[in-house]
């Protein structure tokens, strides 16, 4: 099964020869080997050698790999190619300029796809039409999660990209320059071996979920290896687009100094339900300001210099997840069978759809995992009971109506089924094909292929596209669909190509060590990420606690940070994490006032806590309680459901119990799967009560008010939120002095603005609820449709609310 190719080829020159079969080769390169090219390691996009004059080149080694780096004069871009690739090099000449190719085909001549002066769709089409079937199989492959790379290259990614031709791979790893770097280098040096006169040249393309997040795990956490910024919750309290065209720009500049080309990201689904477990990686509640700010980071990512232009910073942006992934029913996420239905029973599914259609320019969208129901329980739009990535009806709106021919992506393991036998002979346990799963694995692919895909997240093995190709072909001579395979695959092919040429991977996919150094946590960077996180920072309360002060003012101050503990979720990725300690970071502290003072912490045998002491408070100058929003959960914990009990529990936007027998609860809910009696499931929670995992932070809080309140001090006590969600305060709010609320940023951001080291300017991207009730009457897929709290001053937190020194910020 083989797609024919319009022209013969020959096999690549073998190793890096500069001379012999080709008379051009190299005939204008005035450079030497370990000479500096011109490209700025600050970043400004520079990449040409000179304004006229012949190119230039050098060698670079990283210590695993060796490659080649051309620099064109004027405008033209970097060429990179390995040592042992078979690349050779041509010449043309343009007045006084001699500009240079790669000739990756080896045949002595400048096809269109090697021309790096046409535009990335015609050199696309042009390479789609000389690729196997089973090379496009491989296009559209995208790895599961990659963490390991001081590993360097291994047996499992040589055979991925050799035996099933992949070539997008999802970097899950840190930002470790010294281990990427190499690894990503020597990735790209051996797909260049593989290229044959039936398999053309196609490089890596690296991928990546956000990593540039400050106050979080992972590689999202606080370290000096690439600059910090707010999630796009806290972008998005900042209420100034400036702050998120910076981070594109910046961030983008950081990704392709790791080898990352492309973005999983942003996270724009609208959160219009309040309890979702993934709101803290939105833009929040309003749809204006979500499409203002998708916009911004977009056009940010695939600029370059601050241009609106593709160049050496850019990245293409991957929009995600069609059509709107928010309005999880009860806030249930569609990671898990639990939460695979999102209701309308508001009917604004159009407003979910307003931020992706606004930036059609975004290089790639990845569709939703979730079966999107209305208000009676039936398919949106009259389509399919299926997740995104299956239903028509959601595909043919973004393909069809609104003309989008970027790539499309499926959520990782959607071509997956609870059940599918695995490659070890037992049944997989985790798969999101909701709606799907009595298919086969052939028919899944053809299915999403039909919807208008173009490639599957973490998949590894092009066995079942393959198939999926045989059962299209089937179809196609059956009468079944308009298009044969050849033709399918290839529209495929080129819009993945077009993907890969825009950023400039065919010119140069190496990484020079010196140069991602010199750009990764710069200065610059850094300044602008953190100055972000200020202006994200809200504060919500200040009865005077908080003031203008100086560094100076607290070099002496005693600061009382309380203890908790989190007890986690048990999930698809192992048994709950019981994390232990103080509130807030005591380093960081440390690093601002004289002294900290924590809990004396009394542990059983297995580390977990029995109980707290608080220390004496006689020397404390002020308490700062941190506090996470309520843990209802991860993606993969499966929350909201208890399998031992057969019951539904639901998700609370407060520490202490809750249980769910207000007026408000739904007694039947919207979304549930169909019986084999034809009746619908009922996933109601009625009656039944929470599960938090970090009660402990209340306790913690009330334990700070008790010690000072036993001290007969006037101590003032600030509670510093790290919210992910929103938060209901009564339960803390009469009872502290002062509330700042940080989404997304360091402790140490929301430590200067809690002792009033910057005047806060950030406001609430999203509603703090009076109470359940109020969450239980909004509806899903609306935003703001809250009672907001209003404390004990007067003010109400709605949406756009925060307070500066001089009170409430218009």
């Amino acid at each position: 099964m083989t797609i024919g190719r319009s022209t013969p080829r020959r096999r690549i020159l073998a190793g890096a020869a500069l001379s012999g079969a080709l008379a051009l080769v190299l005939a204008g390169c005035t450079g030497t080997p370990g000479e500096t090219g011109s490209q700025d390691p600050s970043g400004d996009g520079t990449t040409s050698a000179a304004e006229t004059g012949p190119f230039e080149t050098r060698q670079v080694d990283d210590g695993t790999t060796t490659f080649t780096i051309v620099e064109n004069p004027g405008d033209g871009p970097r060429l990179c190619y390995g040592a042992e690739s078979g690349v050779a090099i041509l010449e043309e000449a343009d007045g006084d300029a001699t500009s240079a190719f790669k000739d990756m085909n080896g045949n002595g001549t400048l096809d269109a796809w090697e021309d790096w002066r046409l535009d990335a769709s015609e050199r696309a089409a042009d390479l789609a039409q000389q690729m196997s079937a089973e090379q496009i199989a491989g296009l559209m492959l995208v790895s599961s999660h990659e963490r390991s790379p001081q590993d360097g290259l291994s047996d499992a990614q040589m055979t991925y990209l050799s035996e099933s031709n992949l070539r997008n791979v999802l970097n899950a790893a840190g930002n470790d320059a010294a281990a990427i770097i190499p690894w990503v280098n020597q990735m790209q040096s051996y797909v260049e071996t593989l290229a044959t006169d039936g398999t053309p040249y196609v490089p890596v393309n690296f991928s990546s979920d956000p990593r540039s997040t400050a106050g979080s795990g992972g590689y999202n956490s606080d370290g000096d290896d690439i600059s910090r910024w707010p999630s796009n919750l806290g972008l998005a309290a900042t209420f100034d687009p400036e702050h998120t065209v910076k981070h594109a720009e910046m961030a983008s500049a950081e990704y392709r100094a790791l080898g990352i080309a492309t973005a999983l990201g942003p996270q724009i689904d609208l959160a219009t339900e309040p309890r979702w477990l993934r709101v803290g990686g939105t833009f929040g509640e309003d749809a204006d300001q979500n499409t203002e700010l998708t916009a911004a980071y977009v056009d940010g990512f695939q600029g370059t210099g601050g241009t609106d232009a593709w160049g050496a910073e850019s990245v293409n942006a991957m929009i995600k997840h069609w059509a709107g992934d928010g309005p999880g029913e009860g806030g249930r996420e569609s990671h898990r069978d639990v939460g695979k239905y999102g209701v309308y029973p508001g009917g604004n599914f159009e407003e979910h759809t307003q931020a992706f259609l606004g930036s059609l320019n975004a290089a790639s969208v990845m569709t939703a995992y979730s079966i999107a129901l209305d208000a009676d329980g039936q398919p949106i739009l009259g389509g399919d009971r299926t997740g995104a990535a299956y239903d028509h009806a959601r595909m043919d709106l973004l393909r069809e109506e609104n003309g989008y021919d970027g790539v499309v992506v499926t959520d990782w393991s959607v071509m997956r089924a609870i059940g599918d036998t695995g490659a070890d002979g037992k049944p997989a346990t985790s798969g999101q094909a909701w709606g799907a799963e009595h298919l086969t694995p052939a028919e899944r692919y053809f299915t999403v292929l039909s919807t208008g895909h173009d490639m599957f997240g973490g998949v590894n093995d092009a066995t079942y596209i393959l198939e999926a190709y045989d059962l299209w072909q089937e179809k196609y001579e059956a009468g079944e669909v308009d298009v044969d395979a050849d033709t399918r695959f290839r529209e495929s092919a080129a819009r993945i190509l077009t993907l890969m040429l825009k950023p400039g991977l065919y010119e140069c996919a190496y990484l020079d060590m010196d140069e991602s150094l010199a750009v990764l946590a710069s200065d610059d960077k850094v300044e602008a990420g953190f100055t972000a996180q200020l202006d994200s920072v809200v504060m919500l309360k200040n009865d005077g606690t908080i003031g203008a002060s100086e560094a100076a003012d607290w070099t002496d101050k005693t600061v009382y940070v309380p203890r908790a503990y989190d007890v986690g979720f048990a999930s698809a990725t192992g048994p709950g994490e019981y994390l232990e300690g103080p509130t807030l970071t005591v380093e960081v502290a440390e690093g601002y006032v004289g002294t900290v003072v924590t809990d004396e912490a009394e542990l059983d045998a297995d580390g977990h806590v029995i109980g707290y002491t608080a220390p004496d408070l006689s020397d404390v100058d002020v308490v700062l309680v941190g506090m996470d929003s309520p843990n209802n959960g991860t993606n993969f914990s499966g929350s909201g459901y208890d399998a031992e009990s057969d019951q539904w529990y639901p998700f609370s936007l407060q520490y202490r119990p809750y249980t769910a027998d207000g007026p408000n609860v739904r007694q039947v809910s919207i979304s549930g799967d169909l019986l084999e009696d034809g009746t619908q499931e009922n996933r109601s929670y009625a009656g039944n009560t929470s599960r938090i995992a970090n009660e402990s932070m209340l306790d913690a809080f009330e334990r700070a008010t008790a010690a000072v309140e036993a001290s007969g001090r006037d101590i003032p006590v600030v509670t510093v939120i790290r919210a992910i969600n929103p938060v209901i305060p009564a339960e803390f709010e009469a009872a502290s002095d002062a509330i700042v609320v940080g989404f997304g940023t360091s402790d140490a951001a929301l430590i200067e603005v809690a002792l009033g080291l910057y005047e806060p300017k950030g406001r609430l991207p999203m509603q703090f609820p009076a109470d359940m009730d109020t969450v239980e009457a909004q509806l899903e897929d609306v935003g703001k449709d809250m009672t907001p709290y209003t404390d004990s001053a007067g003010n109400v937190y709605d949406y756009g609310f925060g307070l500066s020194y001089a009170g409430p910020i218009s």
